[in-house]
């Protein structure tokens, strides 16, 4: 059969990362890919990321000219998890067009398993709902067969004589090993490494090690692989390391997945495997705070080559994350970043203001946790509803038309809070105002400490807090502001 793969990330449409310049390539599509090849189908793939339009698809169906065309999102990519408004109009865009040209359509995102019936009224055929490699591999068995009874395919939606049919849920994959590798070959990378390059001087590729999350924040949405946590083998994940340094040579990894590392003995086995096979790079993965208390595991995490470690801090609130179902501590928190740091590791913080019930103090305690403990660096976000989520039943109630943010810098609050929108939008500028002048302040302090070891870059960032100091005084004004509006 002939497939056409493509994705419905558009760099370009979300001005925040396309300005950042820091792409990723679309992992999940290229799994994908690589099982439909290894299956025997005649395999082609579209790579949206840099594309001004969906219509530059156009010349690639009209080449290749696919039975099959299959717009399958990078599951593992949290830009694709949050189900971007930009990207469901671009879908819907290369779904028409596909159709126009007689091909059969398949989906496969996080936010189409979500909202199936919006993809099927724009045309496609048939919705892949979870992790879709094995439901995709039976669909196109039943094509190949000319079997018209989809209902045994477990994961799938569909329209039967006017009626929407979804069908049982399928089981994730457990033996990961077992998936083939990437289908690299199929993705030009130079504009990946131009951009990494031109941004920030080295060049950064993905990998997926693990599946799933076994964990229960109530406010995170997992779609695609769930709760369940399934690992590829270290000698697995080293061997693909070892093809991509060779075909792309890469400086860093961003091991991409929710939870790096979780199971016991797993990152020893990986670093004796690193420095056996004297693999250089840097990379950075995302943990919990709890899981980074053990020395020895930061010490191995270390010497592989790990930099940086994401934490998903959310606030520095005890309330606040005990009222999300995080399961961590602010004591944990602070013990986890003294530990990384003391071993040469960068923590940052993933920070989540406008969860429900927080008030100023709640807020006040946040700021307070990131100036005291100053991790290298800090995304801030806003609660956001996604659906099948705990939280998101808690205030489906209050969301308006609106359910899903246009592009990743939005920060729409789509529901009542103790402050309005215009509230979180400005404590967004004025926290991370305030976090840059505190790492200025502390690079003062450590000139101070060793006038030895002063540079012209050190003593840059000591000059910006003339900038700094001012502008955190007018971004505190606004919000007190609106906090009292």
């Amino acid at each position: 059969m002939k497939i056409l793969f493509s994705h419905s990330y558009f760099l370009r449409f979300d001005p925040k990362q396309w300005a950042l310049g820091q792409p990723y390539a679309p992992l999940g599509t290229l799994y994908a890919a690589a099982l439909m090849r290894e299956k025997g189908n005649e395999v082609s793939f579209f790579d949206t990321m840099f594309s001004e339009s969906p219509g530059k698809i156009i010349p690639k169906l009209d080449s290749t000219k696919p039975d099959l065309f299959i717009i399958y999102d990078d599951g593992f990519n949290y830009l694709t998890k949050m189900c971007l408004t930009n990207m469901r109009n671009a879908a819907f865009d290369m779904i028409r067009m596909a159709k126009e040209r007689g091909c059969m359509v398949v989906i496969s995102s996080s936010d189409s398993t979500d909202r199936y019936e919006q993809y099927l009224e724009a045309g496609a055929d048939f919705v892949l709902s979870g992790e879709a490699e094995m439901t995709l591999a039976e669909l196109v068995d039943n094509f190949d067969s000319a079997n018209e009874d989809f209902s045994k395919i477990n994961g799938l939606v569909y329209v039967d004589e006017g009626k929407v049919i979804v069908t049982a849920k399928r089981n994730v994959i457990k033996d990961l090993d077992s998936l083939p590798m990437p289908a690299w070959d199929l993705i030009d990378m130079e504009p990946y490494r131009k951009s990494w390059i031109k941004r920030e001087g080295y060049f950064s590729m993905n990998m997926g090690t693990t599946r799933g999350c076994p964990f229960k924040c109530n406010w995170c949405a997992k779609p695609i692989y769930g709760n369940r946590y399934n690992t590829r083998s270290p000698r697995n994940v080293v061997d693909e390391l070892l093809f991509l340094k060779d075909k792309f040579n890469f400086d860093h990894i961003w091991f991409c997945d929710d939870i790096f590392g979780l199971k016991p003995g797993w990152v020893n086995e990986f670093t004796a495997l690193v420095e056996k096979e004297q693999l250089k790079f840097r990379f950075k993965i995302q943990s919990r705070a709890d899981l980074l208390l053990q020395e020895d595991n930061i010490k191995a995490l270390a010497s592989a080559g790990c930099d940086n470690v994401w934490i998903g801090a959310e606030s520095g609130s005890q309330k606040i994350l005990d009222a999300m179902d995080k399961g961590i501590t602010i004591a944990q928190i602070r013990q986890a970043t003294k530990l990384l740091k003391n071993n040469g590791i960068k923590p940052s913080f993933f920070i989540q203001f406008g969860y429900p019930g927080e008030t100023i103090e709640d807020i006040g305690k946040t700021i307070s946790m990131i100036n005291e403990l100053l991790p290298f660096s800090i995304g801030i976000s806003v609660s956001y509803p996604l659906p099948g989520t705990v939280f998101y039943e808690r205030v489906k109630s209050e969301l308006s038309g609106k359910s899903n943010w246009t592009d990743s810098d939005e920060l729409a609050l789509m529901f009542k809070n103790t402050y309005p929108p215009s509230f979180y939008k400005q404590l967004h500028r004025y926290v991370q105002k305030n976090y840059r002048k505190h790492l200025v302040l502390e690079n003062i302090k450590n000139i101070v400490k060793k006038p030895g070891q002063l540079s012209f870059r050190t003593l840059r960032k000591a000059a910006s807090a003339i900038y700094y100091i001012p502008a955190v005084y007018l971004a505190k004004m606004k919000l007190n502001a609106l906090e009292k509006a």
